[in-house]
């Protein structure tokens, strides 16, 4: 069963861990479910869209979806493992971060937790089971260990006027794009232009940039075998330092670390 036709199944049980461990590569729709969602990403990268935003998830991270949040969830490489746990959520108000939607670094001990629970893969894990109170640890540990989520955070946009410059922006990232440069691309002022950002995507241009950046950089590091010097140049950046530096302020690793969790030769 693959997670698409498990969706139905995830909510079927009120008080149950739900268990689904799968490598895909596809984009699920539009959903929602009354558990809590813990997914880690092995391998790849993922993309969640909420309320006109678009969340990265690279490899060794896992991402929270709190019980009700309607999301689209796309999957992005074939390296891909998405392996995830749909709690019960009746403890959720024990902590902020059960409410919100967040993206995390993997420690080492959640990994192998996680990885631990492929033995009930498909499975509703009920009170019943002997292995319930480890995933009732499992879950206890998250608020504490995890506390500041990455801003990873792409908006997206319906206007027009600025859908053509956002994918200009994509279609040219190599370039030494500026407020400056964008504004006389478009015919606007550089006041106009940013106040355009600000208010229709509630992000400054500089900031839009960088994210986009980073956000290539994480899916050519991933899905490619260029070296680090070629994706830094690839995405905008002249300084290898002035790259690892971003690239660290997003993800609080170095483009080498993120490298290294590949799990696939990429093609």
């Amino acid at each position: 069963m693959g997670l698409i036709a498990a969706l139905p199944d995830i909510d079927k049980y009120d008080n149950s861990v739900f268990v689904m461990h799968e490598a895909s590569e596809k984009l699920i729709p539009f959903h929602k479910h009354t558990k809590g969602q813990l997914s880690y990403v092995e391998g790849g990268i993922a993309y969640i869209t909420i309320d006109n935003r678009t969340y990265v998830v690279p490899a060794r991270h896992f991402f929270w979806i709190p019980q009700g949040l309607e999301h689209i969830l796309q999957i992005g490489h074939s390296a891909t493992v998405l392996r995830s746990l749909y709690f019960y959520a009746h403890d959720d108000f024990s902590d902020a971060f059960f409410s919100r939607l967040g993206i995390y670094p993997a420690s080492e001990l959640l990994i192998q937790m996680i990885k631990y629970t492929e033995t009930w893969d498909e499975r509703h894990v009920t009170s019943m089971d002997e292995n319930f109170e480890f995933l009732i640890a499992l879950k206890k540990i998250l608020p504490g260990t995890h506390k500041q989520p990455l801003p990873i955070i792409l908006p997206v946009t319906q206007n027009k006027q600025m859908l053509r410059i956002v994918n200009y922006l994509e279609n040219t990232i190599e370039e030494k794009h500026s407020l400056t440069s964008i504004s006389k691309k478009f015919g606007l002022s550089e006041r106009s232009l940013s106040r355009l950002f600000k208010t229709d995507m509630d992000i400054s241009f500089l900031q839009y940039l960088k994210t986009l950046r980073i956000i290539k950089a994480i899916e050519l590091l991933l899905n490619t075998n260029k070296s680090i010097n070629e994706i830094a140049d690839e995405v905008g950046y002249s300084s290898i330092s002035s790259f690892s530096d971003t690239f660290r302020e997003f993800t609080r690793s170095r483009p080498t670390d993120l490298r290294k969790v590949n799990v696939k030769t990429p093609k």
